[in-house]
């Protein structure tokens, strides 16, 4: 299930470094084995240069190099492993710098990616999402996906290793091999049963307490005012202590719970060697220095297969930790998203809605056969109970949701995803809930498009808040702080028209975008919009009839 996930995310060309990577694990596989087993004959022939002679294989080296002396031979020998070992590390450190650099690379691409399907996911599925969830999956779960991606790739590369100096081993004793083959079976169910499952359980919890880490934070600075209004600091501290500590927690087991597998290898290596010590002994009944090769070879074999071994369980671990994280970008990633057209579509004449329903909840309709023309320059209002559909019917209106059942008409052409990216784009929204972001009025305005000083000051002018930020701040430059704290709600809903004007669209819609202000703001602000819409399609939604005198 974690391949198949896994081969969904990643894209033809990860598939295809990875088969490089594998190909390149396989050669160092080959390298780390010869690194073992080129030791012993060394030492023999160091330790007796008759056997320089005796055989055949550094007989033929000796004579097809001319050497003349055995004391030469061995050291040249030895300076060819210096030179091997230290080509061995090098290698090594390529291989580890290759894994890192695929494992992390995939952090940007999949952030990205899941960016990129949240921006492009449909409005109707994003109202249904929590933002602190979101933020949570793009800032932590796809860091921790790529935990999981380095952990399988050095399993990966382990295995190679293990497998090659097993091979090594067998050939030189394959009854210790065989012991020693059989222990460490028992070893790995015993980890990958218990400790690997627990782990796993506590991953699950370590997701849970991160959402809610998320949710706290984001729900404190949205609503930091009320919270300093109602002195609910304590209560918000000790949700947030409770939360901090319980992911705390489980991190705290994960990283201990790491350290078993490399403590009982460590154990189980110490207790091998003593063993084969015991065992040549027993078989010998002598002692044992004519064994001192074999005994070394597996001595060696023990030092580079147990950190292979560790490692792999060790990972293996991680994957267990880690493997919700992978859970939850691949969901995210499956996402229905938009896929829209670039066809333009004109406005002249009319906008029709015909025969549309919509519902949010299967067999309760919002809205049930409506039916109406809007003309191109008339003033239209929407006024009724909350929950009548208002906003709804407009937010259909504008391309935002999709009619379940009915159409939408611009001038006899129907909106479809051929061109609702076209019709968004004629519209200039301002909402009840204004968000400005921690910027500059410029920054507000234009949305991170190439600021036109002369739009935005004309924009600013239209809205009547260009005097007022001359006067008082720094015209353009002038800094509203995070969600504009450091302008009135009257100012706010300025930059907010102003922002809405900029574009110069063709058709303004106001969502209840006055109904946070008190009458006299309110009357001034929509003399205004009424003033600088008379040229363009002005669409309302307010409870109060004062604000639609003009419609």
């Amino acid at each position: 299930m974690i391949l198949k996930k896994l081969n969904a995310l990643l894209t033809k060309r990860d598939k295809q470094v990875l088969l490089l990577l594998l190909i390149f694990s396989i050669f160092i596989s080959i390298v780390e084995t010869i690194s073992v087993s080129i030791i012993m004959p060394f030492i023999s022939l160091a330790g007796d240069f008759s056997k320089i002679h005796s055989n055949r294989y550094s007989e033929y080296i000796y004579d097809k190099l001319g050497f003349t002396s055995e004391a030469n031979f061995v050291i040249a020998f030895g300076i060819l492993l210096i030179v091997y070992y230290i080509a061995r590390s090098v290698l090594n450190l390529y291989y580890f710098y290759a894994l890192a650099r695929f494992s992390q690379g995939r952090y940007h691409l999949i952030a990205y990616r899941l960016f990129e399907n949240y921006v492009a996911m449909p409005y109707r599925k994003f109202i249904d999402k929590n933002s602190s969830e979101l933020n949570k999956t793009i800032l932590s779960e796809a860091l921790n996906l790529t935990t999981l991606i380095s952990s399988i790739l050095f399993i990966m590369s382990e295995i190679f290793i293990v497998v090659f100096i097993y091979a090594l081993l067998w050939f030189v004793d394959w009854r210790i091999t065989v012991a020693l083959t059989l222990l460490l079976i028992t070893i790995a169910l015993l980890m990958t049963q218990t400790i690997s499952k627990y782990i796993e359980k506590v991953g699950l919890n370590r997701s849970e307490f991160q959402s809610k880490f998320y949710e706290i934070i984001n729900q404190t600075f949205g609503n930091f005012k009320m919270l300093k209004l109602r002195g609910d600091e304590e209560r918000v501290k000790k949700e947030f202590l409770n939360a901090s500590y319980g992911f705390a927690k489980t991190n705290i087991i994960h990283q201990t719970l790491q350290h078993t597998p490399r403590l009982m290898l460590e154990a189980m290596a110490f207790s091998i060697v003593t063993a084969i010590v015991v065992y040549l002994v027993y078989k010998n009944n002598h002692d044992i220095s004519s064994a001192f090769g074999i005994l070394s070879m597996f001595v060696l074999g023990l030092y580079r297969l147990m950190p292979s071994v560790n490692r792999i369980l060790s990972n293996y671990n991680n994957i267990k930790f880690y493997k919700n994280s992978l859970d939850i970008v691949h969901n995210d990633l499956m996402y229905e998203i938009e896929d829209l057209g670039d066809e333009e579509i004109d406005f002249n004449e009319k906008i029709e809605v015909r025969n549309l329903s919509f519902e949010y909840i299967e067999g309760k309709k919002i809205l049930k056969n409506i039916n109406l023309t809007i003309k191109k320059g008339s003033k239209t209002a929407f006024r009724g109970e909350s929950g009548s559909g208002k906003s709804t019917l407009v937010d259909i209106i504008i391309g935002l949701y999709r009619p379940q059942k009915g159409e939408v008409r611009v001038d006899d052409t129907i909106l479809n995803e051929n061109n609702i990216k076209s019709w968004r784009r004629k519209i200039g929204y301002i909402p009840q809930q204004i968000y400005l972001i921690d910027g500059t009025v410029a920054q507000n305005i234009t949305m991170g498009e190439p600021l036109d000083k002369n739009r935005a000051i004309k924009a600013l002018k239209q809205a009547n808040i260009w005097d007022f930020l001359q006067k008082h701040h720094q015209g353009l430059d002038t800094f509203v702080g995070e969600g504009g704290v450091k302008l009135s709600g009257g100012q706010k809903q300025r930059v907010a028209i102003a922002r809405a004007l900029y574009t110069d669209p063709e058709i303004l819609v106001l969502d209840e975008a006055t109904s946070a202000l008190d009458n006299e703001t309110e009357s001034k602000i929509m003399d205004e919009i009424y003033k600088v819409s008379k040229d363009k399609t002005l669409i309302i939604i307010a409870h109060r009839l004062s604000t639609l005198k003009g419609c």
